[in-house]
């Protein structure tokens, strides 16, 4: 069955000036490096890591607002890096977005049912009446009362203008939708409700979710399948649950370990990190996590490693994955 969405050897370089006014000339920074993943139809892949991982450049790349340096994004089988003109404004309709600043993404000036609209107009979707049918019943479905039809974004709590942008980005029937740290800006409460709409908008409609986040408890909920970065490369990726119950990685390890327990007497196993996060402009020579790692070897500074399988359908990169097994479920109190 082919994938909702499918990338393939994905990289972007951007080239950043160096010292005062440029003047040391330029250098390359490595964001995205050799990325591949796919989606399935009703499923959610989510990209996690730190800030500066790599993860917002990949949701950009995907819904073609950053030009990719190299590799291939598939839409339902269609290359979408090679489309231009009326093919890729067409394609653009099966993916879109849900961004992180519930406020900041709409149109200040426009009301309410305006901006869920905005998607047919532009992709000439329907005639008037259609698309008045079409915005009340997706405010039906994100739990938006049809009072709010022409009300502002300022006059909107954040909860709601999130469930506004995630409207606007089903209005066009999409096959993908890139979740760009959706929930991050709400408070707790508000979190789950948006999540578990989410969960429900996919029962109901099969679209694909590319979820980024670094907030792994929202990520344990929500993915099926987890891709972890690091300077600009994934270093494990399979199964949620298998991820989460034998992390291979000595990065995933660390993320895991960091989740807060549920209960406060609990105290969870966790392998520190020291030291800090490589200029993705001067990455070390070999695996780019040896220089914070707590079991590198010279082999990791000799050579950079690929991913391999772990058990079916996991993957990691990683020299020592072999000796380097723990569980992070165990508490002690």
């Amino acid at each position: 069955m082919t994938p909702a969405l499918e990338v393939a050897r994905l990289s972007k370089t951007f080239a950043a000036r160096r010292g005062p006014f440029g003047l040391l000339g330029r250098r390359v920074v490595r964001a995205v490096e050799d990325v591949s993943f796919a989606v399935g139809a009703s499923r959610t892949l989510a990209l996690v890591g730190e800030s500066g991982c790599g993860k917002t450049t990949i949701g950009r790349m995907v819904v073609r607002l950053t030009v990719p340096s190299a590799g291939s994004i598939a839409v339902e089988g269609e290359d979408f890096t090679r489309l231009s003109g009326e093919a890729l404004r067409r394609k653009r309709q099966r993916v879109q977005m849900v961004f992180q600043d519930p406020f900041a993404c709409l149109n200040a000036r426009m009301s309410a049912e305006a901006i869920v609209a905005e998607p047919l107009v532009n992709f000439h979707l329907g005639d008037a009446a259609t698309r008045r049918r079409r915005v009340r019943q997706l405010f039906d479905q994100v739990g938006l009362p049809q009072t709010f039809l022409e009300r502002l974004p300022h006059h909107m709590s954040g909860g709601q203008r999130q469930r506004l942008g995630i409207a606007r980005a089903l209005a066009a029937e999409p096959a993908v939708i890139v979740a760009d740290e959706a929930v991050a800006a709400l408070d707790v409460s508000i979190r789950s409700q948006i999540l578990n709409l989410l969960k429900d908008l996919q029962r109901e409609t099969g679209v694909a979710y590319l979820f980024i986040s670094h907030d792994l408890s929202v990520v344990r909920y929500l993915a099926d399948e987890i891709a972890v970065m690091y300077l600009g490369r994934i270093v494990e990726k399979g199964p949620a649950r298998s991820v989460f119950a034998t992390p291979a990685h000595p990065y995933t390890q660390a993320l895991i370990g960091a989740i807060p327990a549920p209960h406060p007497r609990e105290r969870r196993r966790r392998a520190l990190l020291d030291g800090e996060v490589p200029s993705a402009a001067a990455l070390p020579v070999g695996c780019p996590f040896r220089t914070r790692c707590p079991v590198a070897t010279d082999i990791c500074s000799r050579e950079q490693p690929t991913l391999v399988t772990v058990r079916h359908g996991h993957a990691a990169a990683c020299h020592h994955i072999h000796t380097n097994e723990m569980t992070t479920g165990g508490t002690t109190t």
